[in-house]
């Protein structure tokens, strides 16, 4: 791995889509094991966030609400391609501010597939028709439904920090309601407080047994804990040569199992990316359709190292 300088080429770090700046060729990573086609729901969101990754926000709608006739055409898309996807996955903004939430995730259970809701459990999902509508889901499909709820922090204090005051409490609210409903709950938080993951595991059990959430606190696909996404930190650059360096494969990392499809202001059509975390980077966009996104992905931003390569983390479930 290298990580300083410009090279003799004259490009910096993260410019040339296929070279380091060391002149070295950047890995990159095939499509070869899909699992988890995502849908951005829209980045309209009922809260603004410190650190969000995508920028939520109530004003940003540079991603606008996709449809629910938009997903069925994908899911088509996935049986003619015989990818093999077990998941469908939603993340906005905050999905339940999307009208069509509800019948996009009756349309992907309808056809077997297992859905994956990112939410804050917050004031949108607590609307009485999506409460009805989720719980119609739910008798209809049970396991195969998951919300995974945005908990930064196992304490009010700092998950509030990142969220605003009072949001630790509305989510759990949220969080109450799904457990009486009996809807399976997970948990994404972040691992930038200072503590050991131990620390931060020991936390979340203390918390879930307080709230009597059915949530394994030790299980990495119950209780995800996200490594920080700062574009602004020191990363090495990932050449082709750092998967024997480091003793990794590119089958592990997310854009080998993965893609995201996501609906721009002003697009006449939605568009597939390589990643969940990229939405607003050109050159991770690759298509419009299903086919034209089985290309391989060079790992040329920051977020490839710190938060796929080094920090092992993954959207999916």
């Amino acid at each position: 791995m290298r990580d300083q300088g410009v090279g003799t080429e004259g490009f910096g770090k993260f410019e040339h889509p296929q070279i380091t700046a060391k002149g070295e060729a950047r890995a990159s990573v095939a499509l070869t094991d899909p699992q988890t086609l995502w849908f951005n729901t829209g980045t309209l969101c009922n809260i603004t966030c410190a650190n969000c990754y995508i920028e939520s926000s109530p004003q940003n709608d540079r991603l606008v609400y996709i449809t629910a006739d938009e997903v069925s055409d994908y899911l088509d898309q996935l049986e003619a391609r015989d990818w093999g996807v077990r998941e469908i996955g939603f993340t906005g903004g905050e999905p339940f501010m999307n009208p069509e939430m509800i019948e996009m995730a009756r349309r992907c259970l309808a056809r077997g597939y297992e859905v994956l809701i990112l939410t804050n459990a917050m004031r949108p999902m607590m609307r009485k028709t999506v409460r009805s509508g989720l719980l119609g889901l739910q008798a209809e499909y049970g396991p195969r439904l998951t919300l995974r709820v945005s908990v930064d922090h196992w304490s009010a204090e700092k998950h509030d920090l990142e969220r605003g005051t009072g949001t630790f409490e509305k989510t759990l609210d949220g969080m109450r309601w799904l457990r009486d409903a009996g809807i399976r709950m997970t948990v994404a938080g972040r691992t930038v407080w200072g503590e050991t993951e131990a620390e931060s595991r020991a936390g979340y059990a203390r918390l879930y047994a307080a709230e009597r959430f059915k949530i394994d606190a030790q299980h990495p696909g119950e209780t995800v804990l996200f490594p920080e996404m700062d574009v602004t930190a020191e990363v090495p650059e990932i050449t082709a040569a750092c998967w024997g360096i480091l003793g990794k494969s590119p089958n592990d990392v997310m854009c080998a199992t993965s893609r995201m499809v996501v609906k721009r202001k002003g697009a006449a059509k939605p568009a597939v990316l390589a990643c969940t975390l990229l939405p607003y980077t050109p050159e991770f966009e690759l298509g419009t359709t299903l086919a034209e996104a089985e290309g391989e992905v060079f790992l040329n931003h920051p977020h490839c190292a710190n938060f796929c390569v080094l920090g092992g983390a993954s959207c999916s479930a």
